[in-house]
């Protein structure tokens, strides 16, 4: 190895950690739920002049790992400088929008993250519950940053979507309800912690209540309160709902297209590319629909599915059981289709309660990097006689196996790559990955009967839909009720996941788009390798090649099995 290229190296390994320090002492919360339990004691720091130093770190960087000479890399390291460039680029470029500031999230808003803290905050030591106290007392002032945001955005023209308003209103007002006894970030306090002294339980113990009934209950009821008085009375109405109604918000919406999918494309190509989408598979579903229930069209499809309860489930029980089968039966194939399997576990967990009637039907959790806490898939049980039957397996094969869990447990356990490579990466990739394994698993052999490959299809046109209606609503003056429209014509979702979804499209700028952009750039990549290698083309190689950097961008992704390729002659 030539000193140019030990160099460059030793530069971009030094300049990999201290991103990723730096990245995590940034999102304190996001580095406990992961398992780095450095920054236990802070929560995110979202004032102003935070959120400017932070831009500015980013952009030096990306700057520095620009000016690495790439010829003295190797090529996986050309990929992690590449990704460090993307990474910094990307969160930059999400600050800038501002829409930390005026967002208004029942998804993933304060409600949900830090009430979730107690799932991920694990207390062993009497220095672990220190550490919580300190984190519980910082609620109040954390929640007034975010409340002082929401009314310096609402002063400049910056507003939410009054429906996802009302959405954390009804969380939070069901909180101030409760005793305090009751709230979830007093669960921590009943714990027994057998091998601690009487007076170190006793003070954790107190500390916990004090913080909670002083600090952070009131912190929430302030938050309402702006909510209530500052955001509401000027929240956009339903025919507002994108962000091409706000000031700057043509190009912000650009930089969103740009941070998830990691492409530079239009609203107007993207839009073009879920409507062709969109017919292709509602050729399909009628295909499918004359087959298996005998009707004739698109309409009488999707209402035969949404008409028949049989197809729904009964219990929240019975929810549960299909997505422990589920995963449990794709654990055991995944051998057969991937060279390389992670060592961390996948289990299934119920949405907490008391987020579950305005959160998605599902969503997957990481391992811990410690080994401390496996994977986890999140299956919403609420309202069970609300959830098809026949989506319940793409669901659970998107969210864990094959999906999510495969994909992220393989990337944390790459050994020989940046921490940030193995736990960062393109939205683009990740989602694109889990919806390009919803049909794998009909490859694989996975699905029950053609009722639940309904699911796929209904999927498939969801994520399809997507393209159409964010981009709707967005850039194309889209009202909330013709996007709700719009996926109940061509999905057979519930309505209330699809009013959900929608709600998630308008606080959510942008991350929409990166599932169905991500599934078609790795099916294009297969189908030229298929062509490219005829009867040598190796399935596993193809998988361990795509997973086998992290989660990098699709540019990045298309120079990688390009040199695959090259690699096999």
């Amino acid at each position: 190895m030539t000193t140019e290229a030990t160099t460059a190296g030793e530069a971009l390994r030094a300049l990999s950690g201290r991103f990723w320090d730096g990245f995590l002492e940034a999102n304190p919360t996001w580095a406990t739920v992961i398992g780095d339990r450095r920054f236990d004691g802070e929560l995110d720091n979202e004032s102003p002049a935070a959120i400017d130093a932070r831009i500015r770190w980013l952009d030096s960087v990306a700057a520095e790992a620009g000016a690495i000479p790439g010829d003295g890399l190797s090529p996986m390291e050309r990929v992690t400088r590449q990704m460090l460039i993307d990474e910094c680029a990307g969160n930059a470029a999400g600050l800038r929008t501002r829409m930390h500031e005026w967002t208004v999230d029942p998804l993933g808003g304060p409600t949900v993250s830090l009430l979730d803290l107690v799932d991920y905050q694990t207390i062993r030591t009497p220095a672990d519950g220190a550490a919580l106290v300190e984190r519980w007392r910082g609620i109040g002032r954390h929640l007034d940053q975010m409340g002082a945001n929401l009314r310096e955005a609402a002063a400049d023209g910056l507003v939410a979507v009054g429906k996802p308003v009302e959405r954390v209103l009804d969380v939070l007002t069901h909180l101030e309800a409760m005793p305090p006894e009751d709230w979830k970030l007093m669960a921590p306090a009943a714990e027994d912690h057998a091998d601690w002294s009487e007076a170190d339980l006793r003070r954790f113990r107190e500390a916990v209540d004090e913080a909670v009934r002083e600090i952070a209950i009131p912190g929430f009821r302030r938050y309402r309160e702006t909510l209530q008085r500052a955001v509401l009375p000027v929240a956009r109405p339903e025919d507002k709902p994108g962000l091409g109604h706000l000031p700057g918000g043509a190009e912000a919406y650009r930089d969103c297209i740009r941070v998830h999918t990691t492409l530079d494309l239009t609203p107007e190509e993207i839009h073009a590319t879920g409507i062709a989408e969109i017919e292709r598979i509602d050729r399909e579903f009628v295909e499918l629909g004359g087959r298996v229930l005998g009707t004739k069209d698109l309409q009488s499809t999707l209402a035969a599915l949404r008409g028949d309860k049989r197809l729904y489930f009964e219990s929240a029980d019975e929810v549960f059981a299909t997505a422990k089968r589920s995963l449990a039966r794709a654990t055991a194939a995944v051998t057969d289709w991937f060279g390389r399997v992670p060592g961390a576990a996948c289990v299934v967990v119920p949405v907490p309660s008391h987020s579950e009637v305005h959160q998605t039907i599902a969503y997957y959790s990481w391992p811990a990097m410690d080994g401390s806490r496996p994977g986890r898939y999140y299956i919403n049980q609420y309202a069970p006689e609300t959830r098809p039957r026949y989506e319940a397996e793409a669901l659970a094969f998107h969210e864990a196996v094959p999906g999510h869990h495969l994909q992220i447990a393989i990337a944390q356990e790459l050994e020989g790559l940046p921490a940030f490579q193995r736990m960062l990466g393109s939205t683009a990739f990740a989602e694109g990955w889990g919806l390009y394994t919803e049909r794998l698993s009909d490859e694989m052999g996975l699905y029950t009967s053609d009722m639940d490959r309904f699911g796929i299809l209904s999927f498939d046109a969801w994520r399809a839909g997507r393209l159409v209606v964010d981009t709707g609503m967005h850039a194309l003056g889209w009202t909330r009720q013709e996007a709700i429209d719009f996926l109940k014509l061509h999905s057979a979702l519930g309505e209330n996941n699809i009013v959900n979804e929608v709600d998630r499209y308008i606080v959510w700028p942008g991350q929409a788009l990166a599932y169905k952009t991500g599934q078609l750039e790795i099916l294009r990549l297969r189908a030229e390798a298929k062509a490219r290698l005829g009867a040598r083309f190796d399935i596993k190689a193809f998988h361990d090649t795509v997973l086998g950097a992290g989660a990098i961008s699709l540019p990045a992704l298309r120079g990688r099995v390009a040199e695959w390729l090259e690699g096999l002659g």
